[in-house]
């Protein structure tokens, strides 16, 4: 680490520790080149790693244990005194994301990544100032790429305080199950964590602006979906604006029907904000620099990830898009090639996963997209209510759906909504990323009793050649 220094040089920095950044930043040292990266929190791996995907997880996960055994009767298994520790299972949590983290700083180690820990701002396009707890240091490079990330987006009249109204961060490090939960949007993040306390037994209340959830997807998918939180015991409250919090012991949320002359007053322990995203770029000092920006404040950057400054590259939430870890892995893969002269462009499908109960992942068009996009289309279904191991997992809500062109069998797309999908969307990306048609995947065989057989059924659904469903 660099520490007291008053300048510095190399000849790429990297600013940002998390998936893009530190991916960028080992690739690019695999390549030869001379990295510094500039991170400010304690530990690498970004929100992912610390407080995202992997923490959200293993929460996840470990509320399944508990109110799987709670609920296993029906198939002849009494557990009897379940209980929850709530602050040993975010210890548990805690150790996983302490050896991923670990892990980012061990592979830095081993392939001669340094880190200055601080934040930056650029000063010209060849130079940073990061500001350390030793001072400001001055870095001078040759090529840089900016992976800082994105931060939750703030609702005005709801300050997160940490103690009642909470954002993802804290909610997942609570030491105690909140008795009522109120979230505020029915995006992936605040259904999956408002998951995560029905299952620990949390009286659970979403308010959402839309008048569905997830609309961009497939109907069934909402469908579906709204069906199992109800089963669940979720409150689902769509088209409706949440207007004030009063605070108090509980807290009361002011929300109103856009459409009608309808208010509510949910009574809340806590309140969890997740509206969506921002990107982490106003601090930058980018336009001083002369980096574009889009109307959301997201880095503008082509194919191979540069931006319009050339020697300023930009990967992962910062350039928006899909907001998820592996399209940052993806974009960094492509910029540290670029910088080091090799071919390379981020033209890749990127599949989506939402851990719900039961998950969702899609990959492709839609089949509303495909029409838009010309195609004739034809779909295949196949629900896991008739598949044998999805009844002998007690999982059977959910389907699968192939979407192709009817006249060549292309596939084009693939939702699956259910248990464990997803584990079997990488073979959807897989095959429209080999341009495969429907034939390639009805002919291979799939494994029984699987899950993933449920792909092969569906496209065979697709091609009227369904055997354990009737064909449509």
């Amino acid at each position: 680490m660099v520490v007291g220094s008053v300048s510095r040089g190399c000849q790429v920095v990297v600013i940002g520790g998390g998936p893009g950044g530190y991916v960028a930043a080992i690739r690019l040292a695999q390549l030869g080149k001379d990295v510094i990266v500039v991170e400010k929190r304690a530990r690498m791996g970004g929100v992912c790693l610390n407080e995202g995907c992997i923490p959200s997880k293993a929460l996840i996960h470990a509320a399944d244990v508990a109110y799987e055994a709670g609920h296993a009767q029906a198939m002849g298994v009494t557990v009897e005194g379940i209980s929850v520790d709530l602050a040993k299972m975010v210890e548990w949590k805690d150790g996983i994301v302490d050896r991923l983290t670990g892990g980012v700083s061990f592979l830095f180690e081993k392939n001669g990544v340094e880190v200055v820990k601080g934040e930056a701002r650029f000063i010209d396009d060849r130079r940073l100032a990061v500001t350390t707890d030793d001072g400001v240091v001055e870095l001078e490079f040759e090529q840089a790429v900016i992976a800082t990330g994105s931060s939750p987006m703030a609702l005005s009249g709801f300050d997160v305080d940490g103690e009642t109204v909470i954002g993802p961060r804290e909610a997942l490090s609570l030491q105690e199950i909140p008795e009522r939960l109120v979230v505020i949007g029915a995006g992936y993040i605040g259904l999956e964590l408002g998951t995560v306390f029905r299952k620990l037994g949390s009286e659970v209340t979403v308010v959402e602006f839309l008048p569905e959830i997830f609309p961009t997807m497939d109907t069934e998918v909402g469908k579906t979906l709204k069906r199992s939180l109800k089963k669940l015991g979720i409150k689902l409250h769509l088209s409706h604006q949440a207007l004030s919090i009063e605070l108090g012991s509980p807290a009361v949320v002011v929300a109103a029907h856009r459409d009608k002359d309808q208010a509510l007053r949910l009574e809340a322990d806590k309140v969890l904000i997740s509206i969506g995203r921002v990107p982490n770029a106003s601090l930058l000092g980018l336009e001083g620099i002369g980096v574009a920006l889009d109307d959301g404040g997201f880095v503008c950057v082509n194919e191979k990830m540069q931006t319009n400054v050339p020697g300023i590259y930009a990967i992962g939430d910062v350039v928006g898009g899909a907001l998820l870890a592996h399209k940052a892995y993806q974009e960094a893969k492509v910029a540290a090639e670029v910088i080091c002269g090799e071919p390379a462009a981020f033209d890749s499908l990127v599949p989506a996963v939402v851990y719900t109960d039961p998950e969702i992942a899609v990959v492709g068009m839609s089949e509303t997209e495909a029409r838009e996009a010309g195609h004739e289309v034809v779909t295949g279904n196949f629900a896991f209510k008739a598949s044998g191991r999805a009844m002998s997992l007690a999982a059977t809500d959910g389907f699968i759906k192939a979407i192709a062109d009817a006249k060549t069998g292309l596939l084009l797309g693939l939702v699956a909504v259910g248990k464990g999908v997803s584990e079997l969307i990488g073979e959807a990306t897989l095959a429209l990323e080999m341009g495969a048609f429907l034939e390639d995947i009805a002919l291979t065989i799939h494994p029984h009793p699987t899950l993933s057989e449920a792909v092969q059924e569906a496209v065979e659904a697709a091609l009227g050649k369904a055997v354990h469903q009737v064909n449509k």
